[in-house]
């Protein structure tokens, strides 16, 4: 059975992860964004009273899903649609990956992973351990039927409401009733070994009943299986006196007779029983079919979505303010009051937000004062971008923005031991490979590039690459340095045919106090490192 929960009519995404996914990863910081996520909230008197361990599947499954984009409108609402629905149930989201984790930790446990070592073990206990894993299926299965059928649920995405018709239909009442009763049929193959009483009240026995004609010779005809069932009797330790009496008497009894003192009866009823019984579980195998990867794709699906409830959860811890974004034009970017979110999630306090309207740009400039929030702001934009494109909710009050399926980053890097070459070598490397990447859809976020050279060359070659990019349709949005660089590419935007740009700059007060937001404002021809000096020698 499908779920289909993350994508439209399919288990999984046939498009390929955002290129250099650790780059991404490192540059925006997202990997404190996934503990974060992965961490549940436990409140007291509407205050967090304590803060679960990180789930490692959670983290990793919000990592897998964010890292493969959404390349479409359609996609991005219908997975908002069913994040909108799990944040109104909550309870729904932890009770179905719990269930889930539950039956995958069991399955294992009755050796799934290690079926072969199974086919080397007596007939007997392979069998054993597949009416087991019929009982943890069925058992299973109730459960969530019993979640979804919940009167107090509010369910309004077309996603989750199909998977909950598609499951009833899969697993109706009848299918359901019909493998209780069977299973409890053949209980008495488990010998009683499934009941927790360790005082075993009693004894679990088999009732086989077959019907069969004869023909000459006193040969067996059309045989046919007419019951099978299990009774239970009070149990007595084997050989006791008790225990004897009662052999004796069915022993005595016309209609039967006991297996016990008589090897070779014993044997063939031993056969008997494994026959039938393993007959009714290949069937009852045969009819569970559909769900032997139901439960690790549900609870991979459930994760996405319990990820992002709890990471909601953490939004809020730092500030009430989130939304769900909305998709526009590739040349638009409008956004109020976008927060830094890994900074509010490692800090847990609110930070600057910054608002804007990017409308019918190719390029975006940010310059201006040093430890202004350039790089902060560049982040928070980059974040945004990948949580839309993968149908999470962001930490502003309004976000809009194109889909751009095709995400890299370029961020100025320390040297360090293992480089071989010098910086600038190492940034022109890591520009090539991106290059040879770019393609319909692409944005790129660059942060003080080419900052590793004079001023004079890396203007140049920042020029250079920019507008070849920016001729190539990719979006574009730089935060630089680089002065002779930002004012060349202004004075070009004056004229016609020149790339269409947007100037911000980091706002600084005349005192020289930075308020890390970001206005409309031409290149700036000076960083203000006197500031940064005049604070130091100040304090020193």
């Amino acid at each position: 059975m499908k779920v289909c929960l993350l994508y439209i009519s399919k288990e999984r995404s046939d498009d390929k992860p955002y290129f250099d996914t650790a780059s991404i990863i490192k540059d925006l910081g997202l990997k404190h964004l996934f503990v974060s996520a992965a961490k549940r909230l436990i409140y007291e008197n509407g205050a967090v009273k304590s803060v679960e361990k990180e789930d490692t599947y959670l983290m990793e499954t919000l990592r897998n899903v964010m890292m493969v984009p959404l390349h479409s409108e359609e996609e991005i609402i219908y997975r908002q649609e069913i994040l909108k629905d799990f944040i109104k149930n909550e309870d729904m989201a932890r009770e179905l990956y719990s269930i889930c984790t539950d039956v995958i930790r069991k399955w294992n446990e009755l050796g799934r992973g290690g079926r072969e070592k199974l086919k080397q073990s007596n007939q007997a206990m392979r069998l054993t351990a597949d009416i087991r894993i019929l009982h943890l299926f069925s058992d299973s299965l109730g459960k969530i039927k019993t979640i979804l059928k919940d009167p107090s649920l509010k369910i309004e995405s077309g996603g989750l409401a199909g998977f909950r018709d598609d499951f009833m239909n899969a697993f109706p009442d009848e299918k359901e009733e019909l493998l209780r009763d069977v299973l409890g049929d053949i209980s008495f193959y488990t010998d009683g070994s499934d009941d927790e009483d360790e005082g075993r009240e009693k004894i679990v026995r088999p009732r086989i009943v077959m019907e069969s004609g004869l023909e000459d010779g006193l040969k067996f005809s059309s045989l046919k299986l007419e019951e099978v069932s299990s009774k239970g009797e009070k149990f007595y330790k084997p050989g006791s006196a008790k225990y004897k009496l009662r052999e004796l008497v069915n022993s005595r009894t016309p209609d039967s007779f006991s297996a016990v003192n008589d090897a070779r009866i014993g044997e063939q009823s031993q056969m008997l029983e494994y026959g039938i019984v393993s007959f009714l579980v290949e069937e009852m195998k045969r009819m569970m079919e559909e769900f032997q990867s139901f439960f690790d794709r549900l609870r991979f699906q459930t994760a996405f979505y319990l990820a992002a409830v709890q990471l909601k959860a953490q939004m809020e811890r730092v500030s009430g303010e989130w939304c769900f974004p909305e998709v526009c034009d590739r040349r638009d970017l409008e956004f109020i009051q976008l927060r830094e979110l890994v900074m509010a999630l490692e800090r847990h306090v609110d930070v600057v937000g910054n608002s804007c309207s990017i409308m019918n740009k190719d390029l975006l400039i940010v310059t201006g004062a040093n430890q202004g929030g350039k790089s902060t702001f560049l982040r928070s934009i980059g974040i945004a971008q990948v949580m839309m494109q993968s149908g999470l909710m962001v930490m502003a009050g309004k976000y809009r923005a194109g889909i751009f399926p095709r995400l890299f980053v370029h961020f100025t890097r320390r040297e360090d031991s293992e480089m071989n070459s010098g910086r600038l070598d190492e940034e022109l490397g890591r520009m090539n490979r991106i290059v040879e990447q770019i393609g319909d859809g692409s944005m790129i976020l660059l942060n003080e590039s080419f900052a590793t050279t004079t001023e004079r060359e890396g203007s140049v070659i920042a020029y250079d690459i920019i507008r070849a990019l920016g001729e190539a349709g990719v979006r574009i949005l730089t935060v630089t340095h680089l002065l002779s660089f930002a004012k060349r590419v202004y004075e070009e935007s004056v004229k016609d045919g020149g790339l269409s740009v947007e100037f911000l700059s980091a706002e600084r007060k005349d005192d020289g106090r930075r308020t890390f937001r970001m206005i409309r404002h031409a290149p700036e021809l000076t960083s203000f490192g006197l500031d940064l000096y005049e604070e130091i020698v100040g304090g020193i």
